[in-house]
């Protein structure tokens, strides 16, 4: 396995004209939105429990600063395979970037939660005019921020930082308030330094909020290694409910944290993830679809149809 870090922003329209991936036929190149982020443990886990090499294919994982970065890295054929949500598949779309949800990762922001440092008085309501920190423009922690401007019929500005710049740019008072995805949300809300004024678990509609996502010609030109991809991805989630503890010991290990943020991050975000994946269930066309209107309230206009969206040719079947 190659773990890669790229920091250089690419355009979808320059994406858009590129001949999409050239991976070897048994690697898969994973993009993951940010480092300390749940399909981060998925993917490590896949690496280190060996659920690729059982698969015949190799894996090549690259941390990006957002999801809107790794969706652009993808469109530019730095990436096979990516984690991201419903929405940015249909803003690509309209920019002639073909992608579907090849499965369903995720039914809910589990661990994302609006934050102020500790000593703020300020509430939801107040952050009127306020700056409030994002990942990335059109990444998941600026469609809640979106949602948010919308629901509390408020207004603030949403500054991008990336994912590694939320937590030091609230706590150093560059912005009031920051959105901020599990575990860091627990980590420095157990370490005192910043509190939660919303939480998003709760306060959103149960919806399709991530998935595992491949540009169209990918998916035709290599179904098989697609397949594999994904066997091996929920054969990890599956070995991750079954393995507490050493998972827990992982999540602490590859973020540096205590174990028992570590813990929190497994028994609040980990252990409500989708275990099948299957962009065929019943329920996935509706959950789809509300995470397209959300994102609609939320600014984005570019929609597209639910089945321009998603895929369901690819039912993970977990690498045991």
């Amino acid at each position: 396995m190659k773990i890669n870090r790229r920091h250089a922003f690419m355009t979808l329209a320059a994406a858009a004209i590129l001949t999409g991936p050239a991976s070897a036929a048994d690697t898969i190149r994973v993009g993951l939105p940010t480092k300390t982020y749940w399909p981060t443990t998925i993917a490590e886990t896949a690496v280190r429990q060996k659920l690729f090499e059982k698969e015949g294919i190799q894996a090549e994982l690259t941390i990006y600063r957002s999801g809107a970065e790794t969706f652009e890295g993808m469109a530019a054929g730095a990436a096979d395979i990516i984690l991201d949500p419903p929405s940015l598949v249909s803003a690509g779309r309209k920019k002639g970037v073909m992608s579907r949800i090849v499965a369903n990762a995720a039914m809910g922001n589990f661990g994302w939660q609006l934050m102020v440092p500790t000593k703020s008085t300020l509430e939801v309501k107040d952050l009127n005019g306020k700056k409030v920190a994002i990942t990335a423009a059109g990444s998941g922690s600026d469609l809640l921020a979106l949602w948010t401007i919308q629901d509390k019929k408020i207004d603030f500005t949403r500054v991008p930082v990336g994912g590694g710049g939320l937590v030091p740019n609230l706590l150093a008072g560059n912005v009031e308030a920051a959105v901020v995805y599990s575990p860091l949300s627990f980590q420095i809300a157990k370490s005192g330094e910043a509190k939660t004024i919303l939480d998003y678990a709760t306060a959103v509609p149960p919806n399709l909020t991530a998935g595992w996502i491949v540009l169209d010609k990918f998916a035709d030109a290599k179904p098989q290694l697609v397949q594999k991809a994904v066997n091996a991805l929920y054969g990890a989630v599956a070995f991750m409910r079954a393995n507490r503890d050493a998972t827990v010991k992982l999540i602490a290990e590859i973020y540096e944290m205590p174990p028992e943020i570590a813990a929190l991050e497994y028994d609040n975000t980990i252990m409500k993830l989708e275990t099948s994946g299957d962009m065929g269930a019943p329920d996935v066309n509706a959950a789809v679809q509300l995470s397209l209107d959300l994102a609609k309230l939320g600014g984005l206009k570019d929609i597209v149809p639910v089945e321009d969206v998603i895929s369901a040719k690819f039912k993970p079947v977990p690498t045991k």
